[in-house]
C-alpha cells in the first residue's frame, strides 16, 4: 500500500521502521522541524527524519500542515492510499483527512477511549492502570475519538517509562502492520469509541515530577516510574534538587510528617509519604549519574529527622 508517514519521536521511528520492513511504499515522511537541544544547543534531527533519510525517503518538516498549500499540493502530488500518524506533534485539517482513499489512521499508545492526549504511556503507569496497549483508529477532526480498528494490551506490571515506551512502540509496529494489510483486503472493522468512557493524558511539564509527601508510597512510586526518564521525580534536599529513580512501599507506618527520612541505611531512604514508608534505593543529585542510595550513604550523611519537600 502506497503510505505516507507523519511522526516526530523515537516511538514513531521504531512504527515506521515495521512500515519499511513490511513492503509497504513509503513515498513521503512528515516530520516536525529539527529543534536544538541538551545544554549545548546543537540542533539534532528528529528520530523519524534520521529513519527516513536512511531509507531514502523524501522528509518534510512544516512548522504547521494547516492550511499549508504547499503540504496540500505535495499530498496530491504524493496521491497516497493512507497516511499514518504516530505521535507527530500536529493536529491534521480535514482536508488532509479526506485527501487518501483509506483515509488517515493513527497509532495511539493507550486502549481507547482511555487515555487519550499527549502523555498516555506515562500516565497509565502515574494513575495506576493495570494494563494498556495500543490502538489504532480512524483520524477524525476530535482529539484521539476516532473509530477504533485494532487494540493490543500488554500488562504493565513494573515497567517504567521507558520500558513501556519501547514495549508499546513494537506492539504499535506490529499492529500497524497487521492492519494495513486488513484495510487493504476490506478485512478491517472500525468501532466507534465511548465517550462515557474517556480519560485524558494532557501534557506533561516539568513540573508534574514534583513529589507531594502528602500522597501514598504506591501513588508516588508510580510516579518514579512513570516519570523515568522525563521529567523525573523530584524533590527538594536542603540547597540542591534531588531525583529519585527507585523506590518500593510498605504498609509500615509513622507519625512523623510527611517527607520525614526516618531512617537512612543500606535498604535505602526510608521517607514519610501519607503515613506510611517508602524506601527510596536509587537517587540522583546535581551533577552526578543515578547511584544507589547505598552507595550514596557511604560519602554523605542523611541524618533522621531531615524533612524533604
Amino acid at each position: 500500500m502506497k503510505t505516507v508517514f507523519m511522526g516526530t519521536p523515537d516511538f514513531a521511528a521504531i512504527v515506521l521502521d515495521y512500515l519499511y520492513k513490511s513492503g509497504n511504499q513509503v513515498d513521503l515522511v512528515f516530520t516536525q522541524p529539527d529543534r536544538a537541544k541538551d545544554r549545548g544547543k546543537k540542533v539534532q534531527f528528529t528520530p523519524v527524519k534520521e529513519l527516513a533519510l536512511a531509507n531514502g525517503t523524501e522528509v518534510l518538516q512544516p512548522e504547521k500542515v494547516k492550511g499549508n498549500e504547499e503540504v496540500m499540493e505535495r499530498l496530491k502530488a504524493s496521491n497516497p492510499d493512507i497516511i499514518i500518524v504516530a505521535a507527530y506533534g500536529q493536529i491534521l485539517p480535514k482536508e488532509i483527512l479526506d485527501l487518501p482513499k483509506y483515509g488517515c489512521i493513527n497509532v495511539h499508545a493507550s486502549l481507547l477511549p482511555k487515555l487519550r492526549g499527549a502523555s498516555p504511556i506515562q500516565q497509565a503507569i502515574v494513575t495506576g492502570e493495570k494494563e494498556t496497549g495500543v490502538t489504532i483508529m480512524q483520524m477524525g477532526v476530535g482529539l484521539d475519538t476516532g473509530d477504533m480498528i485494532s487494540k493490543k494490551a500488554i500488562e504493565i506490571g513494573n515497567f517504567n517509562g521507558s520500558q513501556l515506551h519501547d514495549a508499546l512502540a513494537h506492539i504499535g509496529g506490529e499492529l500497524l502492520v497487521e492492519t494495513i494489510d486488513a484495510i487493504a483486503k476490506g478485512e478491517a472493522v472500525a468501532v466507534p469509541q465511548d465517550d462515557a468512557l474517556a480519560t485524558y493524558a494532557g501534557l506533561i511539564s516539568k513540573k508534574d515530577g514534583k513529589i507531594d509527601f502528602n500522597k501514598s508510597p504506591e501513588e508516588i512510586e508510580r510516579l518514579i516510574r512513570g516519570f523515568d526518564p522525563w521529567p523525573g521525580a523530584y524533590c527538594q534536599y536542603g540547597e540542591q534538587q534531588i531525583k529519585f529513580w527507585k523506590a518500593i512501599p510498605t504498609d509500615k507506618t509513622s507519625c512523623a510528617a510527611a517527607g520525614t527520612v526516618v531512617e537512612a541505611d543500606k535498604e535505602g531512604l526510608k521517607v514519610v509519604c501519607g503515613g506510611k514508608i517508602l524506601i527510596v534505593t536509587e537517587l540522583q543529585v546535581p551533577g552526578k549519574k543515578r547511584m544507589a542510595v547505598s552507595d550514596y550513604l557511604r560519602g554523605h550523611a542523611i541524618e533522621a529527622g531531615t524533612v524533604l519537600q
